[in-house]
């Protein structure tokens, strides 16, 4: 409790023997001040009278009288602390809280708890435990409930040890007369050993939390990714749908078309014939007309005369075996629609396969080509990106990666799972194979491009595109040459695929495929055929179709 407005120190109007303010305050003859009750019982439980302060033995009991003067500087000093208590703005305890013990009005929030007192203050209350020299000993906590559960209810004494056999906190007492074979050792210590495992079991959640963030990024991003592959999806079927509806729409107006035609066609046949028939007709009526002018004249002569030239009908074409045939519709609609089913085969495997193609060149791999693998008669770019037979064997020193025989060079990326994908120019080229290679393939010696070998390769010859199964060279019925090839490896699944990049069209897949080891890119641009093959592989950027 501060003193406010005084100038003297808070001890002074604390009693020594209570170490509360003085009440009724009486002066030793050394000149001591205590509390009349205190000094008192001291006095009556001691057999000597002596100060307990300076410790001076007064031989017979000395008189006391309450000093007046002290008196009133602590009325002072309490009127002071309860202007001052009621003037603060200590926060009042609410539900969950701990109260101050002290406190005889409306409960304040407690600041500290005690440890030697077993009570908890509130800020004015805590006051002297901050000031008073006897008190500051004392150990102070954040305010907890039930301080008495902190006591031993055996020995009634302070749990200030933790016994490691019973895992249970005890007094010292407990330690001495129960526990003396046990594993005892102070609080504090025990409080450190199981902070620190606290503290590592805080950073193992906080990783396990860090871990579960991730995890959730992690499905967020699989969502994200699902949505563009989902409207790429969606994208892609309406590009697919539009066109087999537009496709559907010019059959139809195929269908009307000819059919309108046929109609046309007997329609003007007809209108001919009819044209034809009403000029007999007029024909027929004006000599009709002539007859009966004729047969009503009464002049012998003239009638006789004009009759032969009357008598005949005018010449007139025979109708009888004339007709104007309806022509058949039958089968139209159902012709239709065969050219249509057909038509839709060619156009989703080609829509499917300019799909699958966008798919697969999501990817792509940046390939380079790697010049220790080079057979010594090939020419690199220096950004190891084109190669091409140059004739001339270099004088290059021996290396154990290097095709001897084969006019072939490896790509310096590889896959060993997951997918893999990368395009090259063949344009120009007369003869070429491309593909990918296992790293273990056998380089010295003649090449023999077969899976069992290793090699998973298409290429051109004689302008047929082959494959090859087992050691044979099987053609491929490719209508045209491409000029840009895709080649496509998904490890896992066990397949190589090789697509006609300007076509959109699938050439062929190894499939069923046993993948061991590291896959690279595969290139032999072959022989340069006195200057007839003589145009590069190019390994092209992945353009999306």
């Amino acid at each position: 409790m501060a003193a406010a407005g005084s100038s003297l120190s808070e001890d002074q109007f604390l009693c020594s023997i209570c170490l509360d303010v003085f009440t009724d305050p009486v002066s030793t003859p050394c000149g001591h001040n205590f509390c009349k009750n205190c000094i008192t019982e001291h006095w009556n439980i001691n057999a000597h009278y002596q100060c307990p302060n300076c410790n001076k033995v007064f031989y017979t009991r000395p008189e006391l009288q309450v000093n007046t003067f002290v008196s009133e500087m602590v009325s002072h000093f309490r009127r002071s602390v309860q202007q001052r208590s009621s003037s603060s703005e200590q926060q009042a305890a609410e539900p969950g809280d701990v109260p101050c013990d002290i406190c005889t009005g409306p409960k304040v929030k407690a600041l500290k708890s005690c440890l030697v007192c077993l009570v908890s203050y509130c800020e004015t209350h805590l006051e002297p435990h901050l000031t008073a020299s006897g008190l500051k000993r004392h150990q102070l906590i954040d305010p907890v409930e039930n301080l008495e559960g902190r006591m031993c209810r055996k020995h009634d004494k302070l749990l200030e040890l933790f016994c490691k056999t019973d895992q249970r906190c005890v007094c010292m007492l407990c330690s001495v007369l129960d526990d003396k074979s046990h594993d005892v050792v102070p609080l504090k210590e025990e409080y450190e050993r199981k902070k620190f495992k606290l503290g590592k079991t805080e950073a193992e959640i906080q990783q396990m939390i860090k871990e579960r963030r991730l995890k959730i990024q992690e499905f967020k991003d699989s969502v994200s990714i699902s949505r563009q592959t989902a409207d790429r999806e969606i994208a892609n079927s309406n590009h697919v749908f539009t066109e087999l509806k537009e496709a559907i729409e010019r059959n139809q107006a195929k269908v009307i078309e000819s059919t309108e035609e046929k109609h046309r066609m007997t329609e003007k046949q007809a209108e001919g014939f009819i044209k034809e028939l009403e000029q007999e007709i007029s024909e027929l009526k004006k000599r009709n007309s002539e007859l009966e002018q004729l047969s009503r004249s009464e002049d012998h002569l003239n009638l006789v005369q004009k009759f032969p030239s009357l008598d005949a009908a005018p010449p007139t074409k025979n109708w009888t075996q004339v007709k104007v045939c309806p022509p058949s519709y039958e089968g139209t609609v159902r012709t239709a629609v065969d050219q249509l089913v057909e038509m839709f085969k060619n156009e989703m495997k080609k829509l499917l396969t300019n799909i699958e193609l966008k798919m697969v060149q999501q990817y792509a791999v940046d390939v380079t080509l790697d010049p220790d693998t080079a057979h010594s008669r090939l020419i690199l770019s220096e950004d190891g990106k084109q190669v091409h037979d140059g004739t001339v064997w270099k004088n290059l020193s021996e290396n154990p990666k290097r095709f001897s025989l084969g006019l072939c060079v490896l790509g310096k990326q590889f896959v060993s799972s997951g997918k893999f994908y990368f395009e090259v120019q063949v344009k120009g080229k007369t003869k070429w194979a491309l593909g990918v290679a296992r790293e273990s393939v056998n380089r010295k010696g003649p090449i023999t491009a077969s899976p069992n070998n290793g090699y998973w390769t298409i290429g051109l010859m004689n302008g047929i595109i082959y494959h090859t199964v087992t050691e044979s060279l099987v053609r491929l019925s490719q209508k045209s040459k491409p000029e840009k090839l895709g080649v496509f490896v998904d490890y896992d699944e066990g397949l190589v695929s090789f697509y006609d990049v300007d076509a959109a069209a699938l050439i062929y897949t190894y499939t069923g495929c046993s993948f061991t080891g590291k896959l690279h890119p595969f290139f032999s641009p072959c022989a340069n055929q006195g200057g007839k093959n003589s145009a590069p592989l190019i390994i092209c950027p992945v353009i999306p179709t």
